[in-house]
């Protein structure tokens, strides 16, 4: 019997950003689920702060040259790789000079939000899906954590549906404690759509907060992760009214067979 896929993307993976709780779960969690005889894949964005000679990132040419339009411009998608070796886990990196070739993650040196972060999580997002078309690996699960990653149960439900890549695929959403402040763009929505994706597929983003970003991906997933104890009420409550399952908070110490069963149970279940 094969052994089932799992497409872990985050926007922070340890050591290649600072420890946090998203972060230590990017690293550990793919580890822990490829121990337990599952295939993976990982993905995070090559934000400009990695030090790439000291993490030994290298470009992959056969992956990258392909051109994603985002709001009418084309932007060159670019895949480089590194490699955790104690955890026999590779890392692709989704980048672009336009978006990522910057010093700071989400804020400036200032604190103030990127304008175009809106335009960098959808990039980042269908940078995963043509990165993994190409890699021809069909993951039964999609495993996605922080708001950066929202649009991912979106794409999948919607633009990449048909595809034979991803026809079988399940997506599991989980939400952290990443708040910003203010919204995205306010035609955020509008540059999410595509001949798939239509203006009532994205109106819970029309005021693109990060609680309604959240909202987007709870509603096309097949399942819910609460990833930080202090998730906002308004999300707890939206999430419980899908009636779809939730796995909620889980210490350090037990998250990898928790999150594992959740898996086992979401990749049983019916389409």
């Amino acid at each position: 019997m094969a052994k089932k896929r799992v497409l872990f993307i985050s926007s922070e993976i340890m050591p290649y950003l600072p420890e946090s709780e998203m972060s230590h779960i990017g690293r550990y969690l793919p580890q822990g689920i490829q121990e337990k005889g599952k295939e993976i894949r990982t993905f995070m964005p090559r934000f400009g702060c990695i030090n790439e000679r000291r993490n030994q990132l290298h470009e992959v040419i056969r992956l990258s040259g392909m051109n994603l339009i985002i709001n009418d411009t084309d932007h060159p998608l670019i895949i480089k790789v590194a490699s955790i070796q104690s955890a026999r886990m590779q890392v692709y990196f989704i980048d672009n000079e336009d978006y990522f070739q910057r010093k700071h993650i989400i804020t400036d040196e200032k604190g103030q939000f990127f304008e175009d972060n809106d335009e960098r999580a959808i990039f980042f997002a269908r940078g995963v899906f043509e990165t993994v078309k190409k890699l021809r690996w069909a993951p039964d699960l999609i495993y996605c954590q922080g708001w950066f990653t929202s649009l991912v149960p979106l794409y999948l439900k919607k633009e990449y549906a048909d595809d034979p890549i991803f026809a079988h695929s399940k997506v599991v959403f989980s939400t952290s404690n990443d708040v910003f402040e203010g919204n995205l763009q306010k035609d955020f929505h509008k540059k999410i759509l595509t001949e798939n994706i239509s203006t009532k597929d994205v109106s819970l983003v029309k005021e693109p907060t990060h609680t309604n970003v959240n909202k987007l991906a709870f509603y096309y997933s097949d399942g819910i992760i609460f990833n930080n104890k202090d998730i906002e009420q308004e999300l707890k409550e939206y999430a419980k009214k899908l009636e779809k399952p939730i796995l909620e908070y889980t210490n350090k110490e037990e998250y990898i067979d928790n999150y594992s069963e959740f898996f086992d149970q979401i990749m049983e279940t019916k389409k």
